[in-house]
Protein backbone atom coordinates (compact mmCIF):
# COMPACT_ATOMS: atom_id res chain seq x y z
CA UNK A 1 0.00 0.00 0.00
CA UNK A 2 1.93 3.27 -1.05
CA UNK A 3 0.88 7.43 -0.11
CA UNK A 4 2.37 10.36 -2.06
CA UNK A 5 3.92 12.47 1.05
CA UNK A 6 3.31 15.91 -0.11
CA UNK A 7 7.25 16.50 -0.94
CA UNK A 8 7.08 13.92 -3.63
CA UNK A 9 8.44 11.32 -0.98
CA UNK A 10 7.22 7.41 -1.99
CA UNK A 11 5.75 6.08 1.48
CA UNK A 12 4.87 2.65 1.23
CA UNK A 13 3.30 0.48 4.35
CA UNK A 14 4.66 -3.00 2.55
CA UNK A 15 2.55 -6.08 4.18
CA UNK A 16 4.29 -9.04 5.76
CA UNK A 17 3.49 -11.82 3.40
CA UNK A 18 4.11 -14.52 6.51
CA UNK A 19 2.35 -12.44 9.44
CA UNK A 20 -0.79 -10.43 8.63
CA UNK A 21 0.16 -8.45 11.36
CA UNK A 22 3.14 -6.82 10.50
CA UNK A 23 4.41 -4.41 8.45
CA UNK A 24 7.89 -2.43 7.02
CA UNK A 25 7.67 1.22 6.05
CA UNK A 26 9.26 1.87 3.51
CA UNK A 27 9.97 5.60 2.11
CA UNK A 28 11.57 5.83 -1.11
CA UNK A 29 12.37 2.48 -1.57
CA UNK A 30 14.52 2.25 1.65
CA UNK A 31 13.59 -0.20 4.57
CA UNK A 32 13.08 2.19 7.69
CA UNK A 33 10.81 -0.01 10.36
CA UNK A 34 9.34 -3.07 10.68
CA UNK A 35 6.06 -3.16 13.20
CA UNK A 36 4.52 -6.44 13.80
CA UNK A 37 1.25 -4.79 15.60
CA UNK A 38 0.00 -8.53 17.55
CA UNK A 39 3.84 -8.92 18.60
CA UNK A 40 6.21 -5.82 18.93
CA UNK A 41 8.73 -7.50 20.86
CA UNK A 42 9.00 -9.16 17.18
CA UNK A 43 12.11 -7.64 15.83
CA UNK A 44 13.62 -8.14 12.50
CA UNK A 45 16.06 -5.37 11.59
CA UNK A 46 19.66 -6.71 13.38
CA UNK A 47 20.77 -3.52 15.19
CA UNK A 48 17.05 -2.89 16.25
CA UNK A 49 17.77 -5.68 18.66
CA UNK A 50 20.66 -5.06 19.72
CA UNK A 51 18.96 -1.67 20.90
CA UNK A 52 16.55 -4.23 22.51
CA UNK A 53 19.24 -5.92 24.22
CA UNK A 54 21.09 -3.09 25.83
CA UNK A 55 17.28 -1.42 26.76
CA UNK A 56 16.19 -4.69 28.26
CA UNK A 57 19.72 -4.94 30.66
CA UNK A 58 19.08 -1.52 31.86
CA UNK A 59 17.77 -0.67 35.40
CA UNK A 60 15.36 -3.36 36.88
CA UNK A 61 13.39 -5.47 34.48
CA UNK A 62 10.02 -4.76 34.07
CA UNK A 63 10.05 -1.62 35.68
CA UNK A 64 8.60 1.30 33.62
CA UNK A 65 11.58 3.48 32.05
CA UNK A 66 11.07 7.37 30.85
CA UNK A 67 12.52 7.40 27.71
CA UNK A 68 12.84 10.04 24.77
CA UNK A 69 13.48 8.76 21.13
CA UNK A 70 15.02 11.36 18.58
CA UNK A 71 13.18 10.01 15.48
CA UNK A 72 10.36 8.02 15.37
CA UNK A 73 9.71 6.35 11.70
CA UNK A 74 7.37 3.44 12.84
CA UNK A 75 8.21 3.69 16.05
CA UNK A 76 9.40 -0.09 16.55
CA UNK A 77 11.46 0.21 19.58
CA UNK A 78 8.57 2.81 21.58
CA UNK A 79 6.40 0.02 21.03
CA UNK A 80 8.99 -2.60 22.34
CA UNK A 81 9.23 -0.58 25.53
CA UNK A 82 5.61 0.03 25.97
CA UNK A 83 5.48 -3.99 25.95
CA UNK A 84 8.17 -4.95 28.05
CA UNK A 85 8.02 -2.17 30.27
CA UNK A 86 4.21 -1.40 31.27
CA UNK A 87 3.28 2.14 32.23
CA UNK A 88 6.52 3.30 30.68
CA UNK A 89 6.58 7.19 29.82
CA UNK A 90 7.79 7.98 26.43
CA UNK A 91 8.18 10.98 24.48
CA UNK A 92 9.09 10.43 20.38
CA UNK A 93 10.31 13.51 19.00
CA UNK A 94 9.82 13.32 15.18
CA UNK A 95 9.72 16.33 12.74
CA UNK A 96 7.69 14.30 9.77
CA UNK A 97 4.02 15.53 10.97
CA UNK A 98 3.04 13.81 7.82
CA UNK A 99 4.83 10.66 8.56
CA UNK A 100 3.37 10.11 11.85
CA UNK A 101 -0.48 11.24 10.83
CA UNK A 102 0.28 7.76 8.20
CA UNK A 103 1.81 5.52 10.74
CA UNK A 104 -1.17 6.34 13.44
CA UNK A 105 -3.90 5.80 11.04
CA UNK A 106 -1.92 2.42 9.25
CA UNK A 107 0.04 0.96 12.25
CA UNK A 108 -1.92 2.48 15.26
CA UNK A 109 0.09 2.66 18.59
CA UNK A 110 -0.91 0.38 21.30
CA UNK A 111 -3.36 2.14 23.72
CA UNK A 112 -2.15 3.29 26.67
CA UNK A 113 1.28 2.74 25.80
CA UNK A 114 2.51 6.08 27.31
CA UNK A 115 3.84 7.02 24.17
CA UNK A 116 4.04 10.68 23.25
CA UNK A 117 4.94 12.05 19.56
CA UNK A 118 6.47 15.55 19.44
CA UNK A 119 6.57 17.10 16.28
CA UNK A 120 9.94 18.79 16.16
CA UNK A 121 13.36 17.67 15.28
CA UNK A 122 15.47 16.43 17.65
CA UNK A 123 17.64 19.31 18.40
CA UNK A 124 15.02 21.61 19.38
CA UNK A 125 12.91 18.69 21.36
CA UNK A 126 16.26 18.13 23.03
CA UNK A 127 16.97 21.94 24.08
CA UNK A 128 13.33 21.85 25.34
CA UNK A 129 13.30 19.09 27.82
CA UNK A 130 14.86 19.46 31.69
CA UNK A 131 17.40 18.38 33.40
CA UNK A 132 17.48 14.69 34.56
CA UNK A 133 14.05 14.03 32.11
CA UNK A 134 14.97 10.67 30.26
CA UNK A 135 16.19 7.07 31.98
CA UNK A 136 16.69 6.31 28.08
CA UNK A 137 17.25 8.24 25.39
CA UNK A 138 17.63 6.75 22.18
CA UNK A 139 18.78 8.59 18.87
CA UNK A 140 18.08 6.88 15.69
CA UNK A 141 17.08 9.56 13.11
CA UNK A 142 17.65 9.88 9.67
CA UNK A 143 17.17 12.67 7.10
CA UNK A 144 16.42 10.04 3.82
CA UNK A 145 19.74 7.37 3.99
CA UNK A 146 22.02 10.30 6.67
CA UNK A 147 22.11 11.15 9.45
CA UNK A 148 21.27 15.12 10.01
CA UNK A 149 24.93 16.68 11.07
CA UNK A 150 23.51 18.70 13.80
CA UNK A 151 22.65 15.55 15.55
CA UNK A 152 26.32 14.37 15.60
CA UNK A 153 28.27 17.18 17.45
CA UNK A 154 30.16 17.91 20.61
CA UNK A 155 27.38 20.39 21.65
CA UNK A 156 24.30 18.11 21.15
CA UNK A 157 25.80 14.98 22.74
CA UNK A 158 26.47 17.30 26.24
CA UNK A 159 22.73 18.29 25.92
CA UNK A 160 21.85 14.86 26.00
CA UNK A 161 23.90 14.08 28.99
CA UNK A 162 21.93 16.94 30.47
CA UNK A 163 18.49 15.70 29.91
CA UNK A 164 20.16 12.11 30.96
CA UNK A 165 19.90 10.92 35.13
CA UNK A 166 23.37 10.06 35.89
CA UNK A 167 23.08 6.36 35.51
CA UNK A 168 21.05 6.75 32.16
CA UNK A 169 21.61 4.63 29.62
CA UNK A 170 22.28 6.98 26.01
CA UNK A 171 22.08 4.29 22.46
CA UNK A 172 22.97 6.33 19.20
CA UNK A 173 22.52 3.93 16.12
CA UNK A 174 25.26 5.44 13.77
CA UNK A 175 25.97 4.46 10.14
CA UNK A 176 29.41 4.41 8.51
CA UNK A 177 31.98 2.11 6.56
CA UNK A 178 35.99 1.66 7.60
CA UNK A 179 38.16 3.63 8.25
CA UNK A 180 35.16 5.15 10.11
CA UNK A 181 36.05 8.72 9.30
CA UNK A 182 32.40 9.58 10.45
CA UNK A 183 32.05 7.54 13.35
CA UNK A 184 35.20 8.11 14.59
CA UNK A 185 34.64 11.76 15.21
CA UNK A 186 30.91 11.23 16.55
CA UNK A 187 32.42 8.58 19.13
CA UNK A 188 34.85 11.34 20.07
CA UNK A 189 31.90 13.81 21.22
CA UNK A 190 30.21 11.06 23.19
CA UNK A 191 33.27 9.83 24.53
CA UNK A 192 33.80 13.44 26.55
CA UNK A 193 30.21 13.94 27.08
CA UNK A 194 29.90 10.60 28.79
CA UNK A 195 31.87 8.38 31.37
CA UNK A 196 31.13 5.21 30.21
CA UNK A 197 31.25 4.13 26.10
CA UNK A 198 30.56 1.04 24.48
CA UNK A 199 29.57 0.31 20.96
CA UNK A 200 28.39 -2.90 19.12
CA UNK A 201 28.10 -4.05 15.82
CA UNK A 202 28.23 -6.80 13.10
CA UNK A 203 31.60 -8.24 12.90
CA UNK A 204 31.88 -8.00 9.36
CA UNK A 205 31.14 -4.03 9.82
CA UNK A 206 33.45 -3.56 12.34
CA UNK A 207 36.36 -5.61 10.28
CA UNK A 208 35.82 -3.04 7.34
CA UNK A 209 33.87 -5.49 4.83
CA UNK A 210 30.58 -3.68 4.68
CA UNK A 211 29.01 -0.21 5.34
CA UNK A 212 26.61 -0.84 8.68
CA UNK A 213 24.89 0.20 11.50
CA UNK A 214 27.19 0.86 14.92
CA UNK A 215 25.03 0.87 17.45
CA UNK A 216 26.68 3.65 20.50
CA UNK A 217 26.20 3.08 23.88
CA UNK A 218 27.02 5.64 26.46
CA UNK A 219 26.47 6.46 30.37
CA UNK A 220 27.90 8.32 33.48
CA UNK A 221 27.96 5.01 35.06
CA UNK A 222 29.26 1.83 34.43
CA UNK A 223 28.06 -0.35 31.62
CA UNK A 224 27.29 -3.84 31.94
CA UNK A 225 29.47 -4.60 29.15
CA UNK A 226 30.14 -8.65 30.23
CA UNK A 227 25.98 -8.79 30.09
CA UNK A 228 25.23 -7.56 26.58
CA UNK A 229 28.52 -9.51 25.51
CA UNK A 230 26.60 -12.85 26.64
CA UNK A 231 23.81 -11.52 25.04
CA UNK A 232 25.10 -10.58 21.94
CA UNK A 233 26.51 -14.66 22.03
CA UNK A 234 23.57 -16.33 22.22
CA UNK A 235 21.72 -13.29 19.47
CA UNK A 236 19.66 -14.55 16.74
CA UNK A 237 22.35 -11.66 14.85
CA UNK A 238 25.50 -12.19 15.98
CA UNK A 239 27.42 -9.31 17.03
CA UNK A 240 30.37 -7.66 18.96
CA UNK A 241 30.09 -5.37 21.46
CA UNK A 242 33.19 -3.53 22.28
CA UNK A 243 34.14 -2.21 25.86
CA UNK A 244 35.48 1.46 26.80
CA UNK A 245 39.03 1.14 26.52
CA UNK A 246 39.07 -0.30 23.15
CA UNK A 247 36.71 2.00 22.10
CA UNK A 248 38.73 4.66 23.22
CA UNK A 249 41.96 3.27 21.37
CA UNK A 250 40.34 2.14 18.23
CA UNK A 251 37.26 3.97 17.60
CA UNK A 252 37.16 7.57 18.86
CA UNK A 253 39.19 10.23 16.52
CA UNK A 254 41.50 13.18 18.52
CA UNK A 255 38.33 15.63 17.80
CA UNK A 256 34.65 15.89 17.87
CA UNK A 257 32.48 17.24 15.20
CA UNK A 258 30.98 20.37 16.85
CA UNK A 259 28.34 23.03 15.23
CA UNK A 260 30.29 25.05 13.55
CA UNK A 261 32.20 21.97 11.10
CA UNK A 262 29.59 19.32 11.54
CA UNK A 263 29.11 16.56 9.02
CA UNK A 264 25.94 14.25 7.57
CA UNK A 265 26.82 10.57 7.76
CA UNK A 266 27.74 9.26 4.75
CA UNK A 267 26.00 7.94 1.75
CA UNK A 268 24.65 4.47 2.20
CA UNK A 269 25.31 2.22 -0.84
CA UNK A 270 22.13 0.32 -2.36
CA UNK A 271 19.07 -0.41 -0.04
CA UNK A 272 19.58 -0.27 3.28
CA UNK A 273 17.05 -1.19 6.47
CA UNK A 274 17.20 2.25 9.21
CA UNK A 275 14.78 1.92 12.06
Amino acid sequence: MSDGASDGRRIEIVPDRDRASASTLRIDGTDQSYVDLDDPTRLEFDYVQRMADAIDGHGTPVEPLRCVHIGGAGMTIPRYVAATRPRSSQVVLEPDAELTALVRERLPLPRNGGIKVRAVDGRTGVAALRDDFADVVVLDAFDGDRIPAELSTAEFFADLARVTVADGLVLLNLADHAPFPYLRRAVRGVCDAFGEVMISAEPATLKGRRFGNVLVMASQAPLPWQALARRAASSPFPYRVVPYREVVTTFAAKRPFTDADAERSPARPGTAFLS
